[in-house]
């Protein structure tokens, strides 16, 4: 276990847009010392490192006897052998999501972290989230969910498919709200702006009857991030983006009019999920606790995402695998969204609740 008293040597490898936001966070951090940044590009290593005070290395192995804990927010490609080179050298690893591209090598992490006793914590930071935090204080027992996860497109992550980056924050939260395992999974994807799936939609149906409908976009231009639970005598409508929650009760067994529906708005002190996460982190290294979510929770998400994508590739639209024009991409999008508009009616017809 860590003295609580002496400062935490971190470092971070990875200097893009996420290595930015833990580097920054960490850096203002108490009890913590940033000892550096490592990436391949030393000059864009350098400008993070002079932006934080602390010093740029080209690779993770010139860090590593610097630190008891790295943050890694590599390309996932790399998450595998970048995390077995920290786990084997004895330091605690946060792994940016998704915890790696193969179930074999995140099945690799997990043994390293549990012979060398050393936290392996994944970062799905939206479990940090204090909208999605409060929410989970009000679920009980959802029949039906839906959520919606939809942006605009980064070049930075278009090595990867929008399920795996996108799409696994949520699978990895209804996976944490339902208790029971996913019995079956419908899925369909289309690929416009990269050459992997840009848009995913699935319709997961659980052993104990509950049914969720999850979109991940990255081809929209407004971002949107809902999610909506069912349940008995209750329903539940939380925004992620404005942290606004709101949930709908009756308040007599028979509803006759508004006036029996009860509109609660409960508040909750906003907070920056990725500084939550990390502290949660801190404390696991401290404590020797388990983290939220650990290495076996990653691997849950992960493989679900991996099994998505694999089904998904059969009856996926490719405006980069076609000759089809814009006017034939634009119909075949248009059926995937009627096809997930027919999904969600079945869904509240399965459930019992009145789309209306």
């Amino acid at each position: 276990m860590a003295d609580k008293e002496k400062k935490l040597r971190f470092g971070v490898v990875g200097a893009g847009k996420l290595g930015g936001f833990h580097s920054k966070t960490l850096s203002s951090m108490p009890g913590v010392e940033l000892v550096g940044v490592s990436d391949p590009n030393l000059l864009r290593a350098q400008m993070l490192a002079w932006r934080h005070n602390c010093v740029a290395y080209k690779t993770v192995e010139e860090l590593l006897g610097q630190v008891d804990a790295l943050v890694i927010a590599a390309p996932t490609e790399y998450h595998a052998d970048l995390g077995i080179k920290a786990l084997s050298a004895g330091v605690h690893v946060l792994m940016e999501k998704p915890i790696t591209n193969s179930e074999e090598g995140a099945r690799k992490l997990l043994e390293l972290s549990e012979k060398n006793k050393v936290v392996l914590q994944v970062g799905h930071s939206e479990r940090f989230n204090a909208a999605v935090v409060e929410t989970l204080k009000y679920v009980k027992n959802p029949r039906y969910v839906t959520i919606e996860r939809l942006g605009p497109f980064d070049p930075r992550v278009a090595a990867t498919g929008v399920t795996l980056d996108l799409m696994i924050h949520d699978l990895d939260i209804i996976l944490t709200m339902i208790d029971s395992d996913v019995a079956s999974f419908e899925a369909i994807g289309a690929s416009m702006l990269s050459a992997h799936e840009d848009i995913s939609n699935v319709r997961l149906k659980f052993k104990n009857g509950c049914v969720a409908d999850i979109t991940a976009s990255r081809a929209t231009m407004e971002a949107s991030r809902r999610m909506r639970i069912y349940q008995q005598d209750a329903y539940i409508s939380v925004d992620y983006v404005s942290s606004r929650l709101k949930i709908y009760t009756k308040k007599t067994p028979v509803v006759n009019s508004l006036k029996d529906i009860e509109i609660a708005y409960p508040k909750f002190a906003p907070k920056q999920p990725i500084r939550e996460e990390l502290a949660h982190f801190i404390d696991c290294i401290k404590t020797s606790k388990t983290p939220t979510p650990s290495g076996e929770k990653g691997l849950k998400a992960l493989r679900l995402a991996l099994d998505i994508t694999n089904q998904m590739r059969r009856f996926e639209v490719s405006a980069s695998k076609t000759e089809e024009s814009p006017e034939s991409l634009a119909g075949a999008l248009a059926d995937i969204g009627k096809a997930t508009k027919v999904l969600v009616e079945e869904g509240l017809k399965n459930a019992g609740i009145d789309k209306n």
